[in-house]
């Protein structure tokens, strides 16, 4: 075995970045929102993974519902049978979704399902005369996922020399940010710009070459929880419908409670998308799982005419399903939606209370219990720390000496700003979201103590 790397160790780890600035934790084993390692120091799951972990850890129930779907039935290929926890998860997703949503597809994971929701997209239109529609649109910058073509319909420009010659990128439009404005804007005047340069953009290609729309209605990863006015939604949405575009909400993030409504589109109940993807939060970490979601017009339609030609050998996946429909016991036994929204304003009064005080906070922004801390050097001009500060790994290295796993990220080299989230699982109490803001003030000290002695601050 090759020992280049020795110090992340493991057959596997060079596939996942480049070496981190300190050995990652060898977790021996989990429980709720907490973590343990091997030579058992605690950590707090701040971030629950990639906003996964919406139960936190080790949920009995969840365990056991799979276990059992297991030991009876494992696997069954929805091609050629059917399962009783497929469909049967399939209705009650619908119908937490209602109108418009009256058809389920399960994949795998987010990429998948954005894959899934683009090729039905795209075979819809081949299958009603409508060829010349091919052009993929989404925001700069976006992340809609890691297989080729979730990742070419993300707006990441770093990405090009990647995809030169290989595959076809998404045409961007700027995002509806909130804090990096321009001088002069505001919000609400940021979302109106975007939505006229969505509308000129479909002019410009040709309205009958557009295919979708892809936007994550709260931002993930690639924007740190950006929340655009309402008003944003209503005009895409009359643009969208008057050219003939569809438009596909990616909540692989958003979704599953974690911003205070199962699904995030019912935070705008006057706009319905086309089409919903949701991951991460539906397994909550148990199973891999992830739904597109569409209308019974739309996917009957298809169905009369050539029928979704494409699936995964782990579509509707048994055991995955059985923790689905666990996952969904477990939202309404505990109450999450509406714990997301409590612990979530704990967390956001908190946050900003530390923005107020630590000069490295420029912003606080996100909705429930999805939420994002931006660093910046100066809070006046919103400069960025720079990149030989290397701010996003001394944040991760101090933060795990302090017993905390959070997620820090930057898109397209930092040109959007850096940020980390502030996701805990959704089962977190007001005694989780108490330590969770103290780790992250200890945190917030050490990182700026290092950018005065750096002379940045």
């Amino acid at each position: 075995m090759s020992t280049e790397f020795p110090e992340i160790g493991g057959t596997q780890d060079v596939f996942y970045g480049r070496p981190p600035a300190v050995p990652l934790p060898m977790m021996a084993r989990a429980e709720g929102i907490r973590f343990w390692d091997e030579a058992g120091k605690e950590y707090i799951d701040a971030s629950s993974g990639p906003m996964v972990s919406a139960l936190g850890h080790c949920n009995p129930n969840v365990v056991a519902a799979m276990s059992r779907q297991a030991l009876r039935l494992d696997y069954a290929y929805p091609q050629i049978a059917r399962s009783r926890s497929n469909l049967d998860y399939a209705a009650r997703l619908s119908a937490m979704a209602g109108p418009g949503f009256e058809r389920v597809n399960f994949a795998s994971g987010g990429s998948e399902a954005i894959d899934n929701a683009l090729k039905f997209a795209r075979q819809y239109a081949l299958a009603t005369n409508q060829a010349s529609r091919r052009r993929i649109i989404s925001l700069d910058p976006s992340y809609h996922g890691a297989t080729i073509a979730s990742l070419a319909a993300g707006g990441n420009d770093t990405l090009r020399p990647f995809f030169d010659g290989f595959a076809v990128m998404a045409q961007t439009i700027r995002a509806p940010v909130t804090y990096r404005l321009n001088p002069g804007e505001t919000p609400e005047s940021s979302a109106a710009a975007s939505a006229r340069e969505l509308e000129d953009t479909i002019v410009a290609l040709g309205p009958e070459t557009v295919l979708a729309f892809l936007i994550e209605p709260v931002g993930g990863v690639s924007t740190g929880a950006v929340v655009p006015p309402a008003g944003f939604f209503t005009a895409i949405r009359d643009i969208c419908t008057r050219h003939g575009v569809f438009l596909i909400f990616d909540e692989a993030i958003c979704g599953a409670g974690r911003t205070g409504t199962f699904f995030a589109a019912h935070h705008w109940p006057d706009v319905r998308p086309d089409i919903i993807v949701q991951a991460k939060g539906l397994g909550a970490g148990y199973a891999p799982l992830a739904a597109m979601l569409v209308s019974a017009t739309h996917a009957d339609t298809l169905a009369r005419l050539t029928g979704f030609n494409f699936s995964y050998s782990y579509n509707a996946n048994p055991v995955s399903c059985a923790v689905g429909l666990a996952v969904l016991d477990e939202f309404d036994r505990l109450d999450l939606c509406a714990n997301a929204i409590r612990r979530g304003a704990e967390l956001r009064t908190g946050l900003e209370a530390l923005k107020e005080s630590c000069p490295l906070v420029g912003d606080v922004r996100g909705l429930g219990m999805l939420l994002a801390v931006e660093l910046v050097a100066d809070k006046a001009t919103k400069a960025p720390l720079q990149q030989e500060f290397r701010a996003l790994d001394r944040l991760r290295r101090h933060a795990l000496d302090l017993g905390l796993l959070i997620y820090a990220r930057e898109t397209a080299g930092g040109r959007f700003g850096q940020w980390f989230m502030v996701a805990p699982p959704l089962v977190a109490t007001h005694e989780d979201t108490d330590l969770i803001l103290e780790r992250i003030a200890r945190l917030l000290d050490r990182v700026a103590s290092d950018a005065v002695a750096a002379r940045l601050l």
